[in-house]
């Protein structure tokens, strides 16, 4: 049976296809967030761990709660009007801590700011491996040390500050100081730089009062002694411990191979980054850099590696070197 149709009149009868949609058409990458982007032949950006950022900032809260409780309890020994004190106490040092523990651990540095124009090297390199790892340009800072080394602060990443002594400049190639602020955005990354910063400001103070005790009347200081009394000896030998088991409670020694894994990543070698550890390491045997132990673990590599200094090991939250450059050469 026919239907009295031409073939041009059959053809132009027939429904039209289903266009195809414009989201069909464009690439998946289209969709993602800039930070997962990823340019052709470029290494995967750094990504942080939610698991990782939400146990951090527990651990943060827990910090300063027992930060502004022990003052609280320190305040009630003198009544109630004390425990108010200390009540107003903490809640200013508890608040001071969160907002401006990245500002006492660049001071305690002596880091200043670096315009673009005044290290344009260092800054050409941050900004592209941040644009590399889909994370904001963090401010830069240099601190005046002949040891090489780096840290990072801040609250997030977008309150986020990369700091490096003038002796990693001077030491290592382009490579290497690559390798090593990858290492760094690594920590912003992994959200770790809050509880780093506010771990060390929480164990300085504590260190201080125990410094501040051998000179008080109270516990037989005297403005005639040129030493601390035994009291105050003993007191500074209690405090010490505690406040190395916070720092080393709040700081996890996987967090340094974390940003080692996230720097290699960012990179796509973690050879370099091993070079540059094994440099440091090296450097800060031999090149003293004046911190208080309680600084000490916000640095790439523990600064006081060559310096004798009493109750120091408490402090220490580095794993071994040898150890993170092993696990970089095997990955």
């Amino acid at each position: 049976m026919t239907t009295g149709l031409s073939p041009r009149q059959r053809t132009s009868a027939r429904p039209p296809a289903h266009p195809r949609s414009r989201h069909q058409s464009m690439p998946v990458t289209a969709f993602r967030p800039p930070a997962a982007r990823t340019a052709p032949g470029r290494p995967p950006a750094v990504r942080s761990s939610r698991a990782r950022a939400a146990w951090n900032t527990v651990k943060t809260a827990v910090l300063l709660a027992a930060l502004g409780g022990l003052l609280v309890l320190v305040g009630s020994l003198f009544g109630e009007l004390g425990a108010l004190a200390g009540l107003l106490t903490g809640l200013a040092v508890v608040g001071g801590s969160y907002w401006c523990s990245d500002r006492l651990a660049l001071r305690a540095a002596g880091a200043v700011p670096v315009q673009p124009w005044e290290l344009p090297e260092y800054s050409r390199i941050v900004r592209e491996l941040c644009r590399d790892a889909g994370l904001p340009m963090p401010r830069l800072y240099i601190t005046p040390d002949a040891q090489p080394n780096a840290f990072a602060t801040g609250r997030n990443p977008r309150h986020a500050a990369v700091a490096v002594t003038r002796g990693l400049l001077a030491s290592l190639d382009r490579r290497e100081l690559r390798a090593v602020l990858a290492h760094e955005l690594g920590h912003v990354a992994n959200r770790d730089i809050l509880i780093t910063s506010v771990a060390a400001a929480v164990a300085t103070g504590i260190t201080f009062l125990a410094n501040l005790a051998g000179w008080l009347p109270l516990f037989g200081g005297s403005d005639d002694d040129d030493e601390p009394s035994p009291v105050a000896l003993l007191v500074a030998a209690m405090l010490a411990p505690i406040a190395a088991t916070l720092l080393q409670l709040a700081l996890s020694r996987s967090r340094e191979f974390d940003a080692d894994r996230a720097g290699a990543a960012l990179l796509g070698d973690g050879r370099a980054l091993a070079s540059a550890l094994a440099k440091i390491e090296a450097a800060a045997r031999h090149t003293p850099m004046h911190v208080e132990p309680a600084q000490a673990g916000k640095y790439l590599v523990n600064p006081l590696s060559g310096r004798t200094i009493a109750l120091a090991n408490l402090f220490s939250t580095h794993p071994p070197t040898q150890e993170r450059i092993a696990r970089l050469l095997r990955a």
